[in-house]
């Protein structure tokens, strides 16, 4: 089955697809720097907490790569003191990028743990050069794997859940928000993934994802993605899922998360939190599908995430191909951004993230397993997950 791929390398060479000009454009740009990656990312050509922890890992790796590959060594590799001042810098200007995604941060703090013990040991500014190089990459490999796993824990939770209200655990039908699949992460996707692996193992029915407005994450890229895989969906604007509920058997919600904090309360995309307290009224299971490093233990409550505004023009404008097509010199979709907003607005509220209660959540699934409420309680206790 064919995936969509978020980055891609090549000896040496770090491409990215530009998600701005999905679905009509399938462009893969160059990072040749750190500034390029951390443009990348606050600029959101690529997005996904997974995928931005990645590409900041790599484009960080292939920094002290280029350094120890140059006939003349820059400066910060002259010295233990230099180089340790220097790579400290660039990770703290990395981290700044999207601050909700915890993902980023933990990879920082991963990078920069590797580097202190690589010091305190005495290794020489090479080896810890080394150490740097080999982490950064294990950060990008290791995330495909663990989603297949979080996907299938999920996935075959959400068929014995169903088993056991007197379902078929068969013909499950999902909603999802936003992206989650390989366009968000290293490849397969997390709650994305869980459909994929319901569609792979014959137990789906349809999916179903919300356009997820401004950015239409949702319209563009999970359309994208489903429709690359073969997989029978159907699109709903933001403000049908009430409605969707009401007149469709649903059988769960699955989404990601930029920050899962320690009592379960779960920062995803704007959106999120409205489709779950519909879920609880309706009494739709609601599942959180992300990775252990999306857990923020240091962060007791959701009250406690910071949450990302965007510039209020983007809430203003859309993006997309001229309809009918029209096609420019080489053959490419002519594209074009609108506003559809009066302009000159003065009030335009814009958060990327909302906060989603852990009372709210059915299930929180990692690589780990499945963690779930005990009865009567309102938060998660992760210690089995993390």
């Amino acid at each position: 089955m064919q995936m969509l791929t978020s980055i891609r390398t090549s000896n040496g060479k770090i491409e990215i697809i530009d998600q701005l000009l999905l679905p009509h454009t399938t462009k893969y740009v160059e990072i040749t720097s750190i500034e390029q990656a951390y443009d990348a990312i606050k600029d959101m050509k690529i997005r996904g907490a997974p995928a931005i922890a990645s590409l900041a890992s790599l484009a960080f790796a292939a920094y002290i790569q280029t350094g120890l590959d140059s006939a003349q060594p820059p400066a910060f590799l002259l010295s233990t003191e230099s180089f340790s001042t220097h790579v400290i810098r660039k990770l703290d200007y990395l981290s700044g990028a999207r601050p909700t995604a915890v993902n980023l941060g933990a990879a920082i703090r991963r990078l920069k743990a590797v580097l202190q013990s690589s010091t305190d040991a005495g290794r020489s500014v090479g080896l810890i050069a080394a150490d740097l190089i080999s982490e950064g990459k294990l950060i990008a490999d290791e995330d495909f794997d663990r989603n297949k796993r979080m996907a299938e824990h999920g996935g075959e939770w959400l068929a014995e859940l169903d088993r056991g209200s007197r379902g078929s655990g068969q013909e499950l039908n999902v909603l999802t928000v936003c992206n989650t699949g390989s366009l968000a992460t290293s490849g397969y996707g997390t709650a994305l993934g869980l459909i994929t692996y319901l569609h792979e193992q014959k137990k789906l029915g349809k999916a179903y994802y919300t356009q997820t407005a401004p950015y239409h994450q949702g319209s563009r890229l999970t359309a994208l993605e489903l429709k690359t895989m073969q997989i029978s969906s159907v699109m709903i604007c933001d403000t049908m899922v009430g409605s969707l509920f009401q007149h469709h058997k649903i059988h769960a919600v699955a989404v990601g998360a930029d920050r899962i904090a320690r009592n379960g309360d779960t920062a995803n995309k704007i959106g999120t939190y409205n489709a779950a307290v519909l879920a609880a009224r309706h009494k739709i299971p609601f599942i959180v599908v992300a990775p252990i490093s999306t857990v923020d233990l240091d962060t007791p409550d959701g009250s406690s995430i910071p949450i990302e505004h965007r510039k209020p023009l983007e809430a203003c404008l859309v993006r997309g191909a001229v309809h009918p097509f029209e096609f420019d010199a080489e053959g490419k979709v002519r594209q074009e951004t609108v506003m559809i907003t009066p302009s000159g607005l003065e009030g335009i509220y814009n958060p990327s993230f909302d906060v989603t209660p852990a009372e709210l959540i059915t299930a929180i699934v990692t690589e780990k397993g499945v963690a779930t409420r005990k009865e009567g309680e309102t938060s998660f206790d992760l210690s089995g997950v993390v």
